[in-house]
């Protein structure tokens, strides 16, 4: 009964027409060209290719990366302190709701599959690697690994980032014959990781957003205090675990209902047969009534 509950609620319709409004651009798409408007200068919330053909505004996490790279502290202050009001306001709600990328892994992992799994092996330890990724590919490696001009790269972007592979790298690759001509082992490589992501979204749900997604991991810190957060009536709960059974990415919510990995879906509140959860964000689904007897 739970997962019937779990499809309802309008969260896919409003990824969709989150993804539509930021990536708007068909001309783009059409043309092998990337929109080059005011409108790029400003960043979105969720994972945003600068180099997407269709993408309206700039990705967070690339812009933080090519601000450190660049020296430019200014833009730097600007970045820091757009991913601390959208923390603060939203924390993973961003993830679950806003991010392109993270849709595709949704409708990914609707593809029928012989076996889906809640997690991969070595789950626990798998989760801290976007935090490492944060620290090293985002912050530390655009900082300090510099050329003999003085100038860091956006190494996430270039060596991982598989939503700049599938929204950017494969749409310019597919129109530009040219670019085609010139693509090496680094594409290669890229193109490796956003395959891989993709069979594993079928099995398993969302697992860029588990184990590599640095973005996620910002969010992810502010979630116990974000204004959009789950609160549990104690009095109310009866530990049935059907929150946890709804729950894709296998948490507690009972237990822990800001777990930092949690990306506000708000399957837990309509899997919830008390209403012992619910939500301070007016957009995540209501819980489900209690049956009377």
């Amino acid at each position: 009964m739970a997962n019937q509950n779990t499809r309802r609620g309008p969260r896919l319709l409003v990824q969709l027409a989150w993804a539509a409004l930021t990536n708007g651009y068909a001309q783009g798409f059409a043309q092998g060209k990337i929109w080059r408007g005011a409108s790029k200068g400003y960043c979105v919330p969720g994972l945003n290719c600068y180099s997407c053909p269709g993408a309206l505004g700039a990705c967070p996490l690339g812009a933080l990366q090519a601000a450190l790279a660049s020296g430019n502290y200014k833009f730097a202050l600007y970045v820091t302190g757009f991913l601390l009001f959208f923390g603060a306001v939203l924390g993973r709600f961003v993830c679950g709701w806003l991010c392109p990328f993270g849709l595709v892994q949704d409708l990914l992992h609707r593809i029928p599959f012989p076996r889906k799994r809640k997690t991969l092996p070595g789950d626990r330890l798998l989760r801290w690697v976007k935090y490492l990724l944060l620290a090293g590919f985002v912050v530390l490696l655009p900082m300090f690994a510099l050329d003999a001009f003085g100038q860091g790269s956006p190494w996430f972007c270039k060596w991982v980032c598989p939503s700049g592979t599938l929204l950017a790298g494969w749409p310019l690759a597919a129109a530009n014959g040219a670019l085609r001509a010139v693509l090496g082992a680094l594409f290669a490589w890229k193109s490796a990781i956003l395959i891989v992501l993709i069979l594993l979204s079928a099995a398993v749900y969302r697992p860029f957003c588990r184990y590599l997604c640095p973005l996620g991991a910002v969010y992810g810190l502010f979630n116990p205090i974000a204004f959009c957060r789950l609160k549990l009536d104690e009095e109310k709960c009866i530990g049935c675990g059907q929150c946890r059974a709804a729950c894709k990415l296998d948490l507690s919510p009972c237990r822990q209902p800001n777990s930092m990995e949690c990306i506000r879906c708000g399957d837990c509140l309509r899997a919830c047969p008390t209403g012992a959860l619910t939500s301070t964000f007016p957009l995540t689904p209501r819980p489900r009534k209690e049956r009377k007897p």
